[in-house]
């Protein structure tokens, strides 16, 4: 026998028998199926649902939207209009903010929660609710994190009983009082919006939670989505997902208003702080403007003075061109002197007026560049420190540009002094030549011309101011709201239909695993299959099935049972592939055994030997195992003390046939017992007389069986194998370690046992031949009831 091929066949891998040894168990993959589906639907009954809540937003383009019907002077202090610098990114760091979610917190009193208690499961109240509790005031000693949560139990319209969960708080009040409660002081405000909304939670328990506004404002942020629709676009999707729908969709529609009012005020600051400037000025203008009407009247009243212009109206007009220039210059003097004064008497951080009315394009693109990089210095502090390196960057930057604007407006000043020195040159030439124009004239054209200054000046900034006022009045929001919050009309969690799927892949992945470890660690025999892998050449018998509790353990006359089909089968076997080639003049000597206790050899060798008997042959049955013998199980309880084996060989006088006893079974069977066990049973085998038995009993039989002792546990069949005209060894299925087996192997190779051939006892209805579930039954049909023919 080659051991090579033996292994091979061990290592060989059956994919439609493995599967079939996974789908004999098929009765525990359907019933852990219907297990995980009705756990599945159990969560899914009791589980809250959460919807999808989405929003989308456009953040517009500042230079676009910083102009109102056509008005632009103002533009330039609009919100980083001029630089194009509201990058989305950044935007999105303001929408996820805790500060801004924080406001949104407190505008909606989301800190403040409201939940129905049920008999099974608890759900929250948000626009339903039968009341609002309003918290007053806290003692110095708690902290807001820790206020316990109050249940109120609402008796009736008026009175209410609020306890905590360790009912150091158990009350009863009325509404609208104000309550003392040890941590502070609430009110209970009933709402009655709808009557039989009120009179529906009388009776029942709401749970009242107070959480601290920024650890709200910490979930909220955590729960939110805000992100990009496309790298290059300035579109913003919200999401968030929650059981109350209505909940999502205010928090979402506020969290968008309170982004526009922050960007609203930011971008209101340069105009209001433009404004006030403007005001202050006018009133130093009006002041001087009323002085010099003043002059003018008092001046005219002491010289009596009508129209006095008439008689230099020639000269006047050579001069007219002369005056306008001068005029313009000391207008554009006057603009630069209080622009250097303001920015020397203001901060460093403060923002400077814009559009002021100098003339040239550098000072003014200058100042509209230094408030955007002001506002967006102060919109990062909101959310940094001085230290962060964006910061540090844009202070430098603001200094750099403030000392540049200081050094233009020192320029055109300079310019501008010059300029007018210039024209007071001229103006004296001019003068000279109406030197003949009474020195009255004189005074009074100066008076008028410093009157003019100022009304120039003032009108201007009227006029400045309105447009400020137009600018504060029709700030456009930052975000062009696409879609306002919607939820889905059904629940995105629990996903039904992959709570199902998973229910259903663990309840066929959860026996699959089991039975897989079951397999893995089982190493006992099964089937046919499993002996023919590890002992391919050795001649296999029979199977012989499994008993249940109520079935008869021998073979009946006229029995067409499993049990005597099986043995007929084996006895067939036997004659046909062992018998047929010995003398057929002798009896055939059959031994049985098998590798260890209880694997079935006795049981095996008393039906075999009933089956043989049934035939008409004489058939003597043999109790060989003198040390442990089991044949007196199968005997009535007056004959279990007979003389047997061991007594022949011992007493030299005893004769073979004084030991036989018939059989109340079959009158074709004989049996001779072990007789009484041994102190030495080896040693009495191995003597002379065991050889004599053996011929002896070959007289008057057609079958001789033997029932010999287990071959691994002890020497006595391998002493008495060489009487034998064939070794039937004994397997039982879920007993015997597939391991068991190599001690066969070993025995046959090395000559210990043979003549050897095997038959599998206990084996399961499924297991039968090669796994095939139709047993032995062929001339009648056992009829089952339907549970019956599905759980066999």
């Amino acid at each position: 026998m080659q051991p090579a091929p033996v292994q091979k066949e061990e290592q060989d891998f059956n994919l439609k028998e493995t599967l079939k040894r996974y789908s004999q168990k098929w009765f525990w993959f359907l019933l852990c199926v219907i297990i995980a589906l009705v756990v599945a639907k159990v969560y899914l009954r009791y589980t809250i649902p959460s919807y999808q809540s989405k929003a989308s937003i456009l953040i517009k383009n500042e230079a676009s939207s910083g102009n109102f019907g056509g008005i632009s002077p103002f533009s330039e202090a609009g919100y980083l209009g001029g630089l194009q610098t509201n990058k989305v990114a950044n935007e999105l760091a303001i929408l996820k903010s805790k500060r801004l979610i924080s406001e949104v917190i407190k505008e909606l009193n989301l800190h403040i929660k409201y939940d129905n208690i049920g008999s099974i499961i608890t759900s929250e109240l948000y626009t339903n609710r039968p009341f609002i509790v309003q918290y007053l005031s806290f003692n110095d000693s708690v902290r807001t994190p820790y206020v316990p949560k109050l249940f109120l139990t609402i008796n009736s319209k008026t009175e209410f009983t609020i306890y905590t969960e360790n009912k150091s708080i158990d009350e009863v009040h009325s509404f609208g009082e104000s309550l003392n409660l040890p941590f502070g002081k609430i009110t209970v405000i009933p709402i009655f919006d709808n009557e039989f909304s009120f009179t529906e939670f009388i009776g029942k328990t709401i749970s009242v939670s107070f959480a601290s506004v920024e650890n709200t404002a910490l979930q909220y942020q955590n729960r939110v989505s805000v992100l990009s629709d496309d790298r290059y676009s300035n579109v913003i999707n919200f999401s968030m997902q929650s059981p109350v729908r209505e909940k999502a969709e205010d928090f979402i529609n506020e969290l968008i208003f309170q982004y526009n009012k922050d960007a609203i005020n930011d971008r209101n600051q340069v105009a209001q702080k433009t404004s006030n400037f403007i005001d202050s000025r006018l009133e130093i203008i009006t002041r001087e403007l009323d002085s010099v009407e003043q002059n003018k009247e008092t001046f005219k009243s002491t010289n009596r003075l009508t129209d006095i212009e008439a008689e230099a109206q020639i000269i006047l007009q050579n001069v007219s061109e002369f005056d306008k220039r001068q005029l313009n210059v000391g207008t554009q003097l006057e603009l630069a002197n209080t622009m250097v004064d303001y920015m020397q008497n203001s901060g460093a951080n403060d923002l400077l007026p814009a559009n002021i009315g100098l003339q040239g394009d550098q000072v003014a693109s200058a100042v509209s560049n230094y408030n955007q990089l002001i506002l967006e210095r102060n919109r990062l502090l909101k959310n940094s420190t001085v230290k962060n390196p964006v910061v540090i960057n844009l202070s430098n930057q603001i200094g750099q540009i403030r000392t540049g604007i200081l050094s233009s407006l020192e320029n055109q000043r300079n310019s501008l002094k010059i300029s007018l020195r210039d024209l007071n040159y001229k103006e004296a030439t001019l003068n000279s030549q109406i030197a003949k124009v009474p020195r009255k004239e004189k005074l009074f054209r100066e008076i008028n011309r410093q009157q003019g200054i100022k009304e120039q000046l003032f009108l201007f900034l009227l006029q400045q101011r309105e447009e400020a006022s137009i600018s504060l009045a029709v700030t456009a929001p930052k975000a062009k709201i696409i879609d306002s919050a919607f939820s889905s009309k059904s629940p995105v969690s629990p996903n039904r239909m992959f709570i199902y799927l998973g229910a259903l892949l663990a309840g066929l992945l959860l026996p699959f695993l089991i039975l897989y470890l079951s397999f893995l660690v089982d190493t006992k025999i099964k089937n046919r299959r499993d002996v023919e892998r590890i002992m391919p050449h050795l001649n296999f018998l029979g199977e012989i099935p499994k008993l249940g509790k109520n079935e008869e353990e021998l073979v009946q006359k006229s029995d067409r049972s499993m049990l005597a089909e099986s043995f007929r089968i084996l006895r067939t076997n036997l004659q046909f592939q062992v018998l047929n080639s010995l003398d057929a003049n002798r009896a055939n000597k059959i031994f049985v055994t098998s590798t260890v206790k209880g694997e079935g050899k006795t049981f095996v060798a008393f039906n075999l030997a009933l089956t043989l008997a049934l035939t008409g042959k004489k058939v003597l049955l043999i109790g060989a195992d003198v040390r442990n013998p089991q044949l007196h199980r199968y005997l009535p309880e007056g004959k279990k003390s007979q003389k047997g084996l061991t007594e022949y060989i011992v007493d030299e006088s005893v004769t073979a046939k004084e030991l036989m006893q018939p059989s109340n079974y079959d009158e074709n069977l004989t049996i001779i017992h072990s007789g009484v066990i041994p102190p030495n049973p080896a040693e009495l085998l191995m003597r002379p007389r065991t050889e004599t038995f053996f011929k002896e009993v070959e007289n008057g039989f057609d079958y001789v069986i033997v029932d010999t002792a287990p071959a691994m546990l002890v020497t006595d069949t391998v002493l008495i194998n060489k009487y034998a005209d064939a070794l039937l060894y004994v397997v039982r299925a879920d007993h015997t370690d597939k391991k068991l087996l190599e001690f066969l192997k070993d025995s046959i190779i090395s000559k210990r046992l043979s003549k050897v051939s095997l038959v599998l006892n206990n084996v399961s209805q499924n297991n039968f031949g090669y796994g095939n579930k139709y047993g032995y039954t062929y001339t009648t049909e056992e009829k089952k009831s339907f549970f019956g023919k599905w759980f066999s």
